[in-house]
């Protein structure tokens, strides 16, 4: 299965750059307080690729900056932020790839200071219970277009759960998240964001 780390990264965290969108600005301001509220967060999630091949995996984050994707066992790739840097470790070349976190496309997911509005906007679902926002960077292509899919639930922080997001690549190659088993503002340890660097033997970050 081909891995495709930007689509996972800038699914995840709103890379947004859009004017505001009027419309509703209460779901917007929702948004923006979920994000704020929820200060750590646990999952379990699925990622399929556009052939239909499914990976999973767990999610962890701690704000601000801090984040791991681990995936299952035999997956040789690991994206972790660690509160200054994003790194894409891949151990079966390794080789190692490096963002700044207030660059990086999960910008706003780990900095709960910025402002959503901002750079969002709302998706009409149909589904007065499900609150879609969609973001397209045309100053980051790269980030391709991505579509997050919250679920109101009132014992979610701001009232909403974060479902997943579908995420297009600058070469239209469509990745699908789905997160299962939500869990927010539980103890997350400052070691589970430390990593082997696989350039040197024992190498520890």
């Amino acid at each position: 299965m081909t891995i495709r780390p930007l689509a996972v990264l800038a699914a995840v965290a709103l890379p947004l750059v859009l004017p505001a969108a009027a419309q509703q600005p209460g779901t917007l301001a929702q948004v923006q307080q979920h994000l704020q509220a929820a200060q750590t967060m646990t999952a379990a999630f699925a990622q399929t690729d556009r052939a239909g091949k499914t990976l999973n995996g767990t999610l962890t984050l701690k704000k601000p900056g801090k984040v791991r994707f681990q995936y299952q066992k035999g997956v040789p790739l690991l994206i972790v932020g660690d509160g200054n840097a994003l790194w894409f470790i891949d151990y079966s070349v390794r080789q190692v790839s490096r963002w700044p976190v207030r660059d990086s496309p999960l910008g706003v997911l780990l900095d709960p200071s910025r402002d959503v509005s901002r750079y969002a906007k709302v998706v009409p679902t149909g589904n007065p219970q499900v609150v879609s926002i969609e973001a397209h960077d045309p100053k980051r292509p790269e980030f391709g277009r991505l579509t997050m899919v919250f679920a109101r639930n009132a014992s979610a922080p701001g009232g909403l759960m974060l479902q997943g997001w579908v995420a297009l690549d600058s070469q239209n190659n469509r990745t699908t998240v789905r997160l299962s088993n939500q869990r927010f503002n539980v103890p997350v340890s400052d070691g589970a964001f430390r990593w082997n660097d696989p350039r040197r033997s024992g190498g520890r970050r």
